[in-house]
Formats: structure tokens, C-alpha cells, sequence
């Protein structure tokens, strides 16, 4: 990698101050810190300084989000292969010949096949993505003239996993537009922004194309004949969302009768589901949050509270349960395996730029992201995935939230202190 660094450092003085492409230092800045440790050091007076800068603490999310990752291309070409075997359908031709030019058989049962499959849809995507949103953020901080933002390598790994394989790339380039520019940028950029711009991207695919983001045929990426029989296509919390109780039937409607035998729990938390690309596999998700945890960067206080509040809104609802809506009666133990919910309250409900910042402010705050989640989702079967809408929601309220909580600390302060 000498070379490389060779490159760079002779190219440093037509960016640097004077130099004829000033103006556009943070294009070469941003590759060149991604790539080396800056070989700046501070030649003033000694200044204390935190070990872990914004560079550092995205790095560390990426870090957490390895085990998604892998998961997501394991998942995605194991769904595939699964639904070959039933005969669901045949590949796209370049598919067929990358996997016979690797020599990788279609089985299921193969972790490499699998894996290297997976990733014959989620690279495309993940290139898509870094390759628009950096243009976008790479022109913003031109304009700006500042370096660009390290929160954008977060993003950029996040997107991809909360979309399907199917998605089509344009859509994930129209997205990720969507997310950096109006979910961030337009608020001044990475700090600044009041929702979180994966989820935002994400739910603008959802409102603006729900038809490439929902629905049974974006979850069997082999071809495009039916699933085979006992096979779904359709996610786990689809499935019970459309579930209907026997004509004539006064009993309460079990939501998990629509996947008995089809989807075990154990199969739910290790993630062999159909589902978003990285959002399946709530194991993957624990071992993230005991990253994000063990090294203070999420916040243990807001993934406790969204547990505590999801756990209370899916207890009650269990009471109340329905002769019509089948998601009424689904146990918590299944609302956390199923969907969404534990990517979400680890990965998106901590963003530590559009959460709530004081302590108290994230125990209501996360106890009202798990509340909404659940409630979205099952009170409204046509959003059965409510965590990102939650989410989102409890966005705009978290400076609320701070604020509130700030006032009544300076009160009782005042109360203590007052002569």
C-alpha cells in the first residue's frame, strides 16, 4: 500500500491551501483519512483531548454491523436456493453464470453458496449506494467547504440492509438521494439532521414504490413464477397481517396460525426467514448491541426502555386480542424475532444524532419507540412493519423530549439550591 500513500501525499499540494483544486480538498480529504491515520500531530500547547473521534465511532457501528451483513448475504442467497429447489423459478442469466464460473452448486445447505449468491444482490446495492449518496455528500462538502462527514459510511452500510434483494438499483440510487439530501443535508448535514436518513430513505421507497418494497415477489429473488407450494414468499409478519379467521368464526383470530409449521421461533431469531436483506436475524442484532454497548457508543438506556415499552403495548394488546385482527394476539416473544424490531431499536433508535441526548430523555424516548413500533404494527395491518415508522416518529420529538427534561432538571436544582 506504499505505493498508494506515495500517490496521494504527491497529490496533496494541488488541494491544499493555494493549490488549483482547493476547492475541492474534501474530495481527496475524505479517501485519504478513510484510508491512512492522518499524519497531522498538534505542534501548540497540549490539549486533553477524547480518544474517539466521529471517525472512530462510525467505524465502530460499521464494526457492529458485521454480523448483519454476513447474515444478509447468507439469508438472501439461502431464500434463493430454497425456493429453486421447490421450483419457484429460473435465475437471471448473468446470476446462472457467475455461480457455474465460480463452480458453487444452488444448495441450499451450502454456506458458500449461499453466501456468495447473497452477495451477488446485496454488493450491487451497497455499491449503489455508497457511489450516489457519496456524490452527494462529496458535492455538499465541495459547496460547504468543509471535509465530508464520516456519518455518511454508516448510512451507507445501514440502507442496504433494511431493503429487499429485489429492489431495483435505480430505486436504491433515487433512495439514498432522498436520505442524504432531505433527511440530512437540507439540516446542515451529519450533527445537524432531526431524522435518521437510512430510515428516512427507506420510508420514502416505501410510500413513493411500494410495490418493489412489499409484497411476496420482492422476498423470492429466483425468477418470477409463483412460490411452490409450502413455501412463502412473503414475510413472516405479512403473512399474519393477511391472516383470516373461518367464515362465521366468533373466536379470537391467533395471528401465528398463519405461519404454524412453516416458520419455527428458533428459525425467526437465527434469521432463516424471508425479510430485508440485514433485518432478519435478531441474533446478528444482539451481537451488534453487545458491541454498540460494550464500547459506549449505543445506548443501553434507549434498547432497555424500547424493550420495556414493546413488551407493555404487546402484553396489553394480548388482552384485548380480536375476532378480525390477527396481529392483536401475536406474543411478544415473537413481535422481537419477527420483522424489523430488533435491527431497529439496536442500529436506528440509538443513532446518536436524531435520539434523545439526555439520560432521562432516552428512557421515555426509547420507551415510546417500542410502544409505537408494536402499536403501528399491529393496530394498522396494512404497515406491518411499524418499527421504522416509530421511529422516525419519535425523531421529531426527541429535541421535545430533551428540552422538557433539561426544564425540570434546572427546576429542581433551583428548588435544592434556593435560600
Amino acid at each position: 500500500m506504499k505505493f498508494l500513500r506515495k500517490i496521494l501525499d504527491r497529490q496533496a499540494r494541488h488541494f491544499e491551501r493555494g493549490g488549483k483544486l482547493e476547492r475541492f480538498y474534501p474530495l481527496y480529504e475524505a479517501p485519504d483519512t478513510f484510508l491512512y491515520t492522518p499524519g497531522k500531530t498538534t505542534a501548540g500547547a497540549a490539549h486533553v483531548r477524547d480518544a474517539l473521534d466521529l471517525k472512530r465511532l462510525m467505524m465502530t457501528v460499521v464494526v457492529a454491523l458485521v454480523p448483519c451483513v454476513l447474515m444478509a448475504m447468507w439469508n438472501t442467497g439461502r431464500q434463493i436456493h430454497v425456493a429453486i429447489a421447490g421450483g419457484a423459478g429460473a435465475l437471471p442469466n448473468w446470476q446462472t453464470d457467475a455461480m457455474e464460473m465460480l463452480g458453487l452448486p444452488f444448495d441450499a445447505t451450502s454456506l458458500l453458496s449461499n453466501s456468495v449468491h447473497g452477495a451477488l444482490y446485496y454488493l450491487p446495492v451497497l455499491i449503489v449506494t455508497f457511489a450516489v449518496g457519496g456524490l452527494w455528500e462529496g458535492l455538499f462538502a465541495v459547496v460547504r467547504r468543509h471535509d465530508v462527514n464520516e456519518g455518511f459510511l454508516v448510512t451507507g452500510m445501514l440502507f442496504p440492509l433494511v431493503l429487499p434483494p429485489t429492489i431495483p438499483l435505480w430505486q436504491v440510487a433515487i433512495g439514498i438521494t432522498f436520505g442524504v439530501v432531505v433527511g440530512k443535508e437540507i439540516f446542515g448535514g451529519t450533527g445537524f439532521n432531526v431524522l435518521n436518513p437510512a430510515l428516512t430513505a427507506r420510508v420514502f421507497l416505501f410510500f413513493a414504490y411500494p410495490a418493489q418494497i412489499s409484497g411476496d415477489a420482492v422476498w423470492i429473488a429466483a425468477g418470477t413464477s409463483a412460490p411452490p407450494d409450502g413455501y412463502s414468499g412473503a414475510t413472516a409478519l405479512g403473512d399474519i397481517a393477511v391472516h383470516e379467521a373461518e367464515s362465521g368464526s366468533t373466536a379470537r383470530l391467533n395471528g401465528l396460525d398463519a405461519i404454524e409449521g412453516s416458520v419455527t421461533w428458533m428459525q425467526a431469531f437465527l434469521g432463516d426467514i424471508p425479510g430485508s436483506m440485514g433485518e432478519t436475524s435478531t441474533l446478528a442484532c444482539l451481537i451488534g448491541a453487545a458491541i454498540l454497548i460494550a464500547t459506549g457508543i449505543g445506548s443501553w438506556r434507549i434498547m432497555v426502555a424500547a424493550t420495556a415499552g414493546s413488551f407493555a403495548i404487546s402484553m396489553l394488546l394480548n388482552l384485548i386480542a380480536s375476532t378480525t385482527n390477527p396481529m392483536l394476539s401475536v406474543p411478544f416473544g415473537w413481535h422481537v424475532v419477527l420483522g424489523g424490531w430488533a435491527f431497529g431499536i439496536v442500529f436506528m433508535a440509538t443513532d446518536p444524532v436524531s435520539a434523545a441526548q439526555t439520560n432521562r430523555g432516552r428512557y421515555i424516548y426509547g420507551f415510546l419507540v417500542g410502544v409505537l413500533a408494536i402499536l403501528i404494527r399491529t393496530v394498522n395491518p396494512a404497515f406491518p412493519e411499524g418499527v421504522m415508522l416509530g421511529i422516525l416518529f419519535m425523531n421529531l420529538f426527541a429535541p421535545l423530549i430533551d428540552h422538557y427534561v433539561l426544564k425540570a432538571n434546572i427546576k429542581r436544582r433551583k428548588a435544592r439550591y434556593a435560600q
